[in-house]
C-alpha cells in the first residue's frame, strides 16, 4: 500500500461552513447539494462517488426493491436519505438500506429514525476511512443488522453480521455467492459486481426465479 492511498484512507469529510445544528434542524435545511450527512452537530460533505459507484449502488437498489416487493417484506431507500440509528450517533445516508415490515414504525418522511435491517454502502477513494473506520463501528453500535462493504475498485466484497455479541462478524461466502440472512432467499454472486458491464437485472431476476 502506498502512502498516497494511506493518506486518503485516513481523509475525513470536510465539515461546511455552517454553524452547527440539531439533527432536526439539518433534516429540514434546504441544501444546494444533498449528499450530506450530520455529525456531532455539524454538516460535512461526503467524498465524490463515481459512475461505477453510481452502477453498482442503482443495481443492489434496483434489485432489492424487486425482492423486497415481490415477497412483500419491507421497503428499500437510498442515498442521500438519512438513517439516525441512535440519539447519540450521527445520521448517515447509506448508498442501499432495506427496512424489515416489523421496523416500518421507524420510517419517516425523510429519515429513518433506528437502524435499517441491511445497508449497503459502496466506498469510494475519499470515503475508505469513513466507511470502514466510522461507519463500521456506528451500525455495528446502532445495530443495523447486516453490513454490506463493497470496494468496486479493489473488486473486494465483505459481508457482515450482527452477532448476539453485538459485534459484527463476517459471513460465509460459499462457492462465490453470499446468501443474505435479512432477506432470507436472497443470494448473490459477488463476481456480478466486478463484471463490466455489469449483468443486466432482468438475467438476475430470472435465476432468483422472480420473472
Amino acid at each position: 500500500m502506498t502512502q498516497q492511498l494511506r493518506v486518503k484512507e485516513r481523509e475525513k469529510p470536510t465539515p461546511l461552513a455552517l454553524p452547527p445544528m440539531t439533527y432536526e434542524a439539518f433534516l429540514e435545511y434546504d441544501f444546494d447539494n444533498p449528499h450530506v450527512e450530520w455529525v456531532d452537530g455539524e454538516v460535512v460533505m461526503m467524498a465524490p462517488v463515481s459512475g461505477e459507484h453510481q452502477d453498482v449502488a442503482g443495481l443492489l437498489y434496483t434489485l432489492f426493491t424487486h425482492f423486497v416487493e415481490e415477497h412483500d417484506v419491507g421497503k428499500v431507500r437510498y442515498d442521500p436519505f438519512q438513517m439516525k440509528t441512535g440519539t447519540d450517533l450521527p445520521g448517515r445516508a447509506p448508498d442501499v438500506q432495506v427496512i424489515l415490515k416489523k421496523n416500518l414504525r421507524r420510517l419517516k418522511t425523510n429519515h429513518l429514525a433506528g437502524p435499517a435491517d441491511l445497508v449497503v454502502e459502496v466506498i469510494s477513494p475519499g470515503s475508505r476511512g469513513t466507511d470502514r473506520g466510522d461507519k463500521f463501528y456506528e451500525y455495528e453500535k446502532g445495530g443495523v443488522k447486516e453490513y454490506w462493504l463493497l470496494d468496486t475498485q479493489r473488486e473486494s466484497a465483505e459481508f457482515y453480521l450482527l452477532g448476539r455479541d453485538k459485534r459484527y462478524h463476517l459471513m460465509p461466502v460459499e462457492d462465490g455467492i453470499l446468501r443474505s440472512v435479512v432477506l432470507k432467499g436472497l443470494w448473490l454472486r459477488v463476481d456480478w459486481l466486478w463484471q463490466r458491464p455489469l449483468p443486466k437485472v432482468m438475467k438476475v431476476l430470472k435465476e432468483w426465479g422472480l420473472v
